[in-house]
């Protein structure tokens, strides 16, 4: 895909799988809400959960986002990602409000308030990308 093919395949995209090293060795893949500034992505997660404890003792994770059911159709990323975590609770909550209207669209205050309470029990998840691979089968004309 040409830089702008993955924006938009970002833009399109709703959900992403993280992939981070677990605490045995084995990648801990979950499924992850997203924002994205080029091929930066944001995301939060609860403080105690498996991936940001994976993510404290080893700052690296590798997203995958694609879409596609038969061969022809199969198209997606794999981003090889240095992450930053972040703990200051407005910043959290600021991540919480872009997720939410990306998701929902409409932030009204009942909403608002709850992300303002979750992002006290949340970090922020900055994805620094330092190798993208993308494939998009349907450029390849039916030959394979």
């Amino acid at each position: 895909m040409t830089e702008e093919e993955v924006h938009d395949f970002l833009a399109e995209n709703m959900v992403m799988q993280c992939a981070t090293n677990g605490p045995r060795g084995l990648p801990h893949m979950v499924p992850l809400w997203f924002t994205s500034e080029g091929t930066d992505l944001t995301s939060w997660t609860y403080a105690k959960s498996q991936k940001a404890k994976n993510l404290e003792r080893d700052p690296r994770a590798t997203i995958g986002i694609e879409e596609g059911v038969q061969y022809h159709e199969l198209r997606g990323l794999m981003l090889e990602c240095d992450v930053e975590l972040d703990r200051d609770p407005q910043r959290v909550e600021q991540v919480g409000l872009r997720l939410f209207a990306r998701y929902a669209g409409n932030l009204g205050p009942e909403l608002r308030e709850m992300v303002a309470a979750q992002a006290q029990k949340r970090v922020g998840l900055r994805f620094v990308a330092s190798r993208v691979v993308s494939w998009d089968h349907r450029k390849l004309g039916g030959t394979y």
